[in-house]
């Protein structure tokens, strides 16, 4: 068993930083094993990150889309992308009926600034947040018929979820129909949350509905719940039910907030289904919910990074245990390959300077994933929805089109940049080129072996890398591997 203290090896400072950001470069998997050399002292570097505010606006979506891309592929905090993508897709908001790239680029901003701290008060900010009201409706939400989008969606996707671990029910439909009546009248005004309060629910007006109460056969609270006027009615009703929110325990008196997060970054950081022991010992070692004000983002990150389930697949037998290992999401798909391969994409469209000369948000729609435009409230699906025929096949055409990149500066793909190109041994120019895309333990002898007659035409020729032809198509291939999509 190890712990913070435990040294990393080679295969685990890569998987540390493959997970953790975009691809693992060498100078950077060189630089945990000289300074760093434990799980606890890698993870702390990588998390010792001051939050950049960055915000990708534009006058239409794909401009905005474009800069973020852009952004990713050149911000020096991996981590913190890594972070604002989980909460991106948590918080899902679709620029498809926001229809305001401003206010979306507002919610990434705010997911910038936020993606580390106290999970609470972000739970708070996404309440008033503009993006958001549109997206569930809390503009739409008035006292004469209350919508239930968010109240639902708050409880359902982004704190409790429907069920705990034994399958019993989180919440019931009174506590939705209750919670939707403390965000009626909530709208926003040049970008700024407000409440109109003639739009509001105030129960003298409406003394048929009853108090407003929740929590009376879930939460651990007792048969009386708990009553989310306590702090006055008006503008107090929404952040106090989020602190109720987060004083739920589940049926087995656990902190119901705190087991979903854990689970759910572990699902994203570590591999899909962890236990449950694993997720209850993240947050105990972190603090994550522990009290009232214990809900520090990066100590559950950290407490994740330092655990060896974070590590099952992180050892030199290719693929390590099949079950747990993850899908790279499109976006870090592409992301990790241009950094890896030291190239940025081209022009105001952000297109392959190469190939089919595609745009990368036409690319990235065919994998599956357009930023600032998750399919639904449940965001994208994971895991094995990334592998589809279609998206396979759009992710073996950008190999294709960014290897195939030619011209001059980082827009074009330069091989003499990565390797030595007066290598002549193919197994060791195939290990060169898995070492510069940060998997050099990662394929099984038979993949190198296909590898290496790919480089010698089934052992019939020299190799000469400086053909133009076969280093190019060697980086092509190993990017449309099936090793290369897993982390």
């Amino acid at each position: 068993m190890g712990d913070e203290t435990t040294p990393l090896s080679p295969a685990e400072a890569r998987h540390l930083l493959r997970r953790t950001g975009f691809g693992a470069q060498k100078k950077d998997v060189d630089r945990i094993l000289l300074l760093d050399k434990t799980r606890g002292r890698a993870a702390d570097r990588l998390l010792n990150f001051r939050s950049t505010p960055f915000r990708p606006n534009g006058s239409e979506f794909p401009n905005a889309h474009n800069k973020w891309i852009k952004y990713l592929t050149i911000a020096r905090s991996p981590l913190q992308e890594k972070l604002v993508l989980f909460w991106h897709d948590h918080f899902a908001t679709a620029i498809s009926k926001v229809a305001d790239v401003g206010l979306m680029a507002d919610q990434i901003q705010l997911l910038h600034e936020r993606c580390k701290g106290n999970f609470k008060d972000l739970v708070k900010a996404i309440n008033v947040n503009p993006a958001m009201m549109e997206f569930l409706d809390t503009v739409r939400n008035d006292k004469d018929v209350p919508n239930e989008n968010y109240a639902r969606e708050l409880q359902e996707l982004f704190t409790l979820g429907v069920d705990d671990t034994n399958g019993n029910p989180n919440y019931t439909q009174e506590d939705i129909v209750q919670i939707a009546r403390a965000f009626t009248g909530w709208g926003y005004d040049r970008g700024k949350a407000v409440l109109d309060e003639g739009n509001h629910d105030f129960m003298a007006d409406f003394p048929a509905r009853g108090p407003k109460v929740i929590y009376q056969s879930t939460g651990g609270f007792g048969s009386g719940g708990r009553s989310f006027t306590v702090n006055g009615e008006g503008t107090a009703e929404i952040d106090t039910v989020i602190d109720i929110i987060f004083a739920h325990r589940d049926s087995n008196g656990r902190n119901t907030v705190a087991r979903r997060t854990a689970r759910r970054l572990l699902e994203y950081f570590a591999h899909p289904n962890p236990d449950t022991a694993v997720v209850d010992a993240v947050v105990a070692q972190s603090g994550f919910g522990s009290s009232p004000d214990s809900w520090d983002v990066g100590a559950l990150v950290r407490a994740i990074l330092v655990h060896d389930a974070f590590y099952e697949t992180g050892a030199a037998a290719p693929f390590g245990a099949q079950t747990k290992k993850s899908v790279k999401w499109p976006i870090d798909y592409v992301v990790s390959t241009l950094r890896l391969l030291g190239m940025r994409l081209k022009g105001r469209d952000q297109y392959v300077d190469g190939g089919s000369f595609r745009a990368a948000l036409d690319g990235l729609s065919d994998m599956g994933q357009v930023l600032l435009d998750p399919p639904s409230v449940f965001g994208w699906d994971w895991e094995t929805s990334w592998i589809s025929s279609a998206a396979l096949l759009a992710r073996y055409g950008f190999a294709r089109d960014v290897t195939s990149a030619r011209g001059h500066g980082t827009t074009a793909f330069r091989p003499e940049r990565l390797i030595d190109l007066d290598l002549t041994d193919p197994a060791a120019i195939v290990d060169a080129v898995l070492g510069v895309l940060g998997i050099p333990d990662q394929l099984t002898d038979g993949e190198k072996t296909t590898l290496v007659n790919y480089l010698t035409e089934n052992g019939t020729k020299a190799v000469d890398l400086h053909d133009g032809v076969k280093a190019n198509g060697l980086f092509a291939l190993v990017l449309q591997s099936p090793a290369y999509q897993l982390h």
